[in-house]
């Protein structure tokens, strides 16, 4: 945390300045009151300089009060900023992962690692700054004056508290394994919650919200009986803490009282004394607070720390070409293949697709075909063979640039809770009413979206649920074509519309896909026939390729697809 926390560094240094004020202040002051005690007990205060001690007194306490103001403000506002470079840098980073840790990472825990963790580590940095300074120097400073007030006063103190400290870092750091227990249960909470709202469809579809409210109330039992341990062990402390500062306040009594009976101590001292005790109470009390704070903020700083130490499989490198900032869109698939847990998915695929070219991409269900346009995209990375778009090798070329050269409208569409202009507009800088309207006309949405109260203002739901699958998935081609790519890739985006619809998409697609190279990946022989050329996938390699009216000929996958077609066409 330092590099984040030392920014500040202005604002730890007068963070130190009001406590030492504060502190130095709250040791004056019972100084000031045993002066008084002893000039009143001895007849040898006058009225002037009663005046004079009351005066220091009030004064004293109300520079104190400014500066303690400030002593809890400073903190606070640093942790504040602390909490808001550190979570910017976190969401920047998670944007920056690959497909591939997002797949071995839950939804739920990256949440409660953006909110829950990181108000446990801002409270740390607040509250633990602020009291843990406050607290050292009020111990520090507050046995060195005991020390010289009264030495064997002092002593009887500080070896009473020593023994107790050691005990209570002892049950705390016994604690920190139930602490990282907590946060894990947290997580488990807060992903499961956001599967069931994500699936909610799914679990009123099936009528399983008895079971769903079981498993839940099984985690939240869990998590209940862990918060409970843990409150257990830290709110021990402070009845213990108690007790000691009242064992101490006993045997100060016992034996200060003992010495101003045989006058061999001012009664003076002793009140300056108890004062300072009294004084420490609150320190020595949220010591235990403190560090069970500072326990909670190493938990949640190792799990933030987790997602900050990964890499990216994929990302500029050494090897980069900055210099290339154009790509025309002619690509050359060499040997590739693509292994995924020790699994073979794509299998020695060579393919020349020269700019312009729509190629349609067809297959099996699982044969690899979303995984070799995702190779494209580079989404993922393959084990062998190369990529080349327009003579450069893929994993040269800037990804920010590769991925401005490309619109991908995936076969799960995901649309963002925000107005329907938003998200046709979403992979365009400056997007305008012209370039949205066009967008959803290529892809048959302007009369849908006239029906909508709000037109193009229409809010949609979390994911689009607002829509229609067809609608969903036409707003994804929409968004696809309104960057103007030189690379297109649709990603079986027709499979929710009927034939009807299908034909008026691809007749206005039509115009758009001859102007740049295009992917498309489809089960429909209706649509993969406007392909310049087509190849099958079967078990991850090309069984054939050829044109729509070449494969239709060859007795193989293509051939079998377009007659069982035919037939669903004529019974329909």
């Amino acid at each position: 945390m330092k590099r984040y926390i030392l920014q500040y560094k202005m604002d730890i240094v007068w963070t130190v300045v009001c406590t030492l004020v504060t502190v130095g202040i709250s040791l004056t002051l019972p100084f000031l009151m045993r002066q008084a005690i002893d000039g009143l007990t001895d007849k040898t205060l006058s009225r002037t300089g009663l005046r004079d001690l009351l005066l220091w007194y009030g004064g004293l306490s109300a520079v104190a009060v400014v500066f303690s103001l400030y002593l809890r403000k400073i903190p606070m506002k640093l942790s504040h900023k602390v909490e808001f470079a550190l979570r910017n840098d976190v969401f920047d980073h998670l944007t920056r992962m690959d497909q591939a840790f997002f797949r071995s990472e839950r939804t739920g825990d990256l949440m409660t690692r953006m909110s829950s963790d990181m108000t446990l580590l801002r409270d740390t940095i607040g509250q633990g700054l602020l009291q843990g300074i406050r607290t050292g120097m009020v111990l520090l400073l507050a046995s060195i004056v005991m020390l010289i007030t009264d030495t064997s006063l002092a002593l009887l103190v500080l070896g009473l508290y020593f023994p107790m400290t050691a005990i209570f870092f002892l049950v705390l750091r016994a604690m920190r394994r139930t602490q990282k227990l907590l946060q894990e249960q947290v997580s488990d909470v807060s992903n499961f919650c956001q599967e069931s709202f994500a699936g909610i469809r799914c679990i009123k579809g099936f009528a399983l919200e008895e079971r769903r409210i079981g498993l839940f109330e099984y985690l939240n039992r869990d998590l209940v009986r862990l918060n409970m341990k843990v409150q257990a062990g830290r709110q021990s402390l402070w009845p213990f803490m108690a007790f000691w500062f009242c064992l101490s306040v006993m045997m100060i009594l016992n034996l200060g009282g003992r010495q101003v009976v045989r006058g061999e101590r001012s009664l003076g001292t002793l009140v300056q004394f108890m004062q300072y005790l009294l004084y420490m109470q609150w320190p020595l009390l949220a010591l235990s607070w403190i560090t069970s704070l500072f326990q909670q903020g190493k938990v949640s700083w190792q799990r933030i720390c987790h997602i900050l130490e990964q890499t990216p499989a994929i990302a500029d490198t050494d090897q980069t070409d900055f210099q290339i900032q154009q790509l025309t869109g002619d690509i050359h698939l060499q040997d590739l293949s693509l292994d995924l847990k020790d699994r073979r998915f794509l299998d020695h695929i060579s393919l020349k697709i020269p700019t312009g070219t729509t190629l349609g991409i067809t297959g099996p269900t699982g044969s690899g075909k979303t995984l070799l346009v995702s190779l494209v995209a580079r989404l993922m990375d393959s084990t062998s063979g190369s990529i080349r778009v327009d003579g450069h090798d893929i994993k040269v070329i800037p990804l920010s640039v590769l991925r401005k050269h490309i619109g991908f409208a995936a076969q799960e569409p995901i649309l963002f809770s925000r107005t329907l202009e938003h998200n046709i507009g979403f992979g365009v800088s400056e997007p305008d009413e012209a370039l949205i309207q066009w967008a959803a006309e290529v892809a048959h949405l302007t009369e849908d979206i006239q029906s909508f109260p709000e037109r193009f203002d229409t809010l949609l739901g979390e994911r689009g649920v607002t829509l229609s699958g067809g609608q969903r998935q036409r707003a994804s081609i929409s968004r696809a074509v309104a960057r103007h790519p030189d690379i297109l890739i649709l990603d079986d985006v027709l499979s929710a519309v009927d034939t009807q619809t299908e034909a008026a998409i691809m007749k206005k697609l039509q115009p758009v896909m001859q102007k740049r190279t295009t992917l498309f990946v489809s089960h429909r022989i209706s649509t993969l026939q406007y392909a310049d050329e087509i190849v099958v996938i079967e078990h991850g390699c090309i069984t054939q390729q050829g044109t729509h009216d070449e494969l239709i000929k060859q007795p193989g996958y293509y051939a079998e697809l377009n007659m069982l077609q035919q037939i669903q066409s004529q019974l329909e």
